[in-house]
């Protein structure tokens, strides 16, 4: 054995902390291991690789139990040196074959099958669908003495043939295998194999065949966007919801588990896409997000903002027409019904139906709207009308209603029925905060900014993805006309090529009622955060868990959840960058770091995140101070 030993320097005392905090105090080399400072290491090359490989094939090295270094090196070949080098290995195999075929010897298969990948190999690279590339994959063990180490290795190399790989030691040559799986790009050992385009792509750390529809192991650019990192493998957890059965995603977690962090998150990567979003939000917590990309902010309950619920469904063709569904004037009639529901906070009788029908008839007729398609653009009536003809109206079950109606028409929330709809907008982001208006009025401004929104996702003259966002859906899901409204829009959605995305805190309530369990399950992405040990019990019979899935749901950190679409479930970590923590987060420490500090980490640049081709943006890692993992690459 010789043993090297670090000759002492005369330096600065800071440079000196500084070197040993990197170098060891001595480096012991024996044939097949090392001995560095206190750690015994074994390094080990690659040098048999299975015939195919699908993403994600060396996970099981990556989430390896022990201590270990895996280096993947890779050197591209030039397609010139790559067609010659092919066309010599086909003819060394032809000849083969021959050889055997003329001596009358059976066939070698080992030597078929190699021939036939040559071939396969060579017409791709020819056309131009892949290149060639020189592969040194090497695997340092770590362990705390020699007797570990030995067991560590067995166990490394058993796992290897596992999958199909031949794991040699570098005998005699254990200081360069271990330099070579240090992060510093230099490959001592030089044990390569040709690997292809696709093979390499396999081979990617980050590739994962945990969620194949996640997965971007295409050359192309990735069709999803990225929700985190995979707690189990590290590798990227990128889904697309408009690549499923259909495009709806719900959000499920306790105060303070990340849900808004997470939908918002959502919402500013599918703006990259060019998907045309829409929020509801109740808290005004979308703001700095809105602003800061050029969106569209309406404060429903404001003075001067008010929606009209009596408007019919007129929409605008590009060639400036407008038109509307045959029946529209039935189906606002019996929207009606539900808002008049909501309103009133109770189920209506029998009785008390069938005047408010009569009486919203006699409302539409009042203005001069029939059934004719051509009055259909006249000027619509209002709240107040309504209440008028009830009012006037000789029955006792309409004159009950009009007297119940009287706060939002002559009291302290009249202002948001009080005249024509006001809330316009267009653009690929619309924001409709709630928090002006009451905690008695937001269930009903909750349903009226989504028949706003529901009026430009159905406008059959113009076809785009679109993403409805209903933060705390439990405001609306409490009244069962509100609850039965998001579920048909749920069940429509993806008609239209919508997605609506429902995140709420009470998961206890919605899982309580069939309404809410039906809009669960028409969502084809569901995403669990932390939850309360209270409502864990119906959560796991929902969900089906596991009880290592429940446990988890119970100590996950803030970020961290479960994304599951059919029977697949993955545990994952929220990750985002400086810039977009900046813009979505609402945690008040970090809210007041950034008003502290007059640099803001957002520039105007972001107001054209509605463009499809837009790009993410961003540098490297780093940890965040509310114990989010920032991501700053370009995913």
């Amino acid at each position: 054995m010789i043993r090297k030993h670090r000759r002492a320097r005369r330096q600065a005392p800071s440079a000196s902390r500084s070197a040993g905090a990197f170098n060891p105090d001595a480096v012991t080399v024996s044939a097949r291991h090392l001995q560095v400072g206190t750690d015994w290491v074994s390094s080990l090359a690659i040098i048999g690789f299975p015939r195919d490989v699908h993403p994600g094939w060396l996970t099981p090295l990556l989430t390896y139990p022990g201590r270990l270094d895996v280096a993947l090196h890779v050197e591209p070949i030039d397609p010139t040196t790559a067609a010659t080098r092919l066309k010599k290995q086909l003819a060394k195999l032809e000849s083969s074959r021959q050889h055997t075929a003329e001596r009358g010897r059976l066939h070698n298969p080992l030597v078929e099958a190699a021939t036939e990948d040559a071939y396969d190999l060579s017409s791709r690279v020819a056309r131009g669908e892949g290149k060639l590339f020189r592969i040194g994959l090497y695997i340092t063990v770590h362990a705390g003495s020699e007797p570990e180490l030995a067991d560590e290795v067995t166990a490394v190399r058993a796992l290897c043939a596992s999958l199909l790989m031949d794991a040699k030691h570098t005998t005699y040559r254990s200081l360069q295998g271990w330099t070579t799986t240090l992060p510093m790009g230099l490959d001592a050992i030089a044990m390569r194999r040709t690997f292809d385009t696709a093979a390499l792509a396999a081979a990617f750390p980050f590739t994962s065949a945990d969620l194949p529809a996640a997965v971007p192991t295409s050359i192309s650019a990735p069709s999803g966007v990225l929700y985190g990192l995979n707690m189990g493998s590290q590798s990227l957890v990128h889904w697309d919801r408009f690549s499923l059965d259909n495009h709806n995603s719900v959000i499920l977690g306790r105060s303070g588990s990340g849900k808004s962090y997470l939908a918002k998150l959502e919402l500013l990567r599918s703006l990259y896409r060019g998907i045309e979003v829409s929020v509801v939000d109740p808290e005004d917590e979308y703001r700095r997000l809105c602003e800061s990309v050029g969106g569209t902010y309406i404060h429903v309950g404001a003075p001067n903002v008010r929606v009209n619920p009596f408007d019919l469904p007129i929409h605008s063709r590009p060639d400036g027409r407008r038109s509307a569904p045959k029946d529209a004037l039935l189906r606002r009639s019996l929207f009606l019904h539900t808002v008049i529901t909501v309103l009133l906070g109770a189920e209506l009788g029998a009785v008390e139906r069938a005047a408010l029908d009569r009486g919203i008839s006699a409302t539409y007729q009042r203005v001069g709207i029939t059934s004719d398609p051509r009055t259909w653009n006249r000027p619509a009536p209002l709240l107040r009308d309504l209440r008028d003809v009830l009012a006037a109206s000789g029955e006792e079950a309409a004159h009950e209603i009009a007297a119940r109606l009287h706060p939002y028409v002559d009291g302290a929330w009249r202002q948001l029925f009080d005249g024509p709809t006001t809330a316009t907008f267009d653009g690929h982001l619309t924001v409709f905060s709630l928090r002006d208006l009451p905690d008695e009025a937001k269930a009903i401004g909750t349903l009226l900014t989504l028949d706003t929104i529901w009026r430009r996702v159905s406008n059959p003259s113009i076809r785009r993805p679109r993403m409805v966002v209903v933060d705390e859906a439990w405001l609306l899901m409490r009244e069962p006309a509100g609850a039965r409204f998001l579920f048909r829009m749920a069940k429509a959605s993806r008609r239209h090529w919508a997605g609506l995305t429902v995140a709420t805190q009470d998961t206890a309530d919605v899982l309580s009622t069939d309404l809410g369990k039906a809009v669960i399950a028409n969502a084809a992405t569901q995403i669990l955060l932390r939850q309360a040990s209270q409502a864990i019990n119906e959560i796991a019979n929902t969900f089906n868990l596991s009880a290592g899935a429940r446990q988890f749901l119970l100590s996950a950190d803030r970020g961290q959840g479960l994304l599951s679409s059919g029977t697949q479930q993955i545990a994952f970590q929220t990750i985002a960058s400086p810039v977009e923590n900046y813009l979505v987060t609402t945690d008040p420490a970090e809210l007041s770091q950034y008003a502290d500090n007059a640099d803001s980490p957002v520039d105007d640049s972001l107001v054209d995140l509605g463009a499809p081709d837009a790009e993410y943006f961003g540098d490297e890692f780093e940890e965040g101070p509310a114990g989010h993992v920032h991501l700053d690459t370009a995913a």
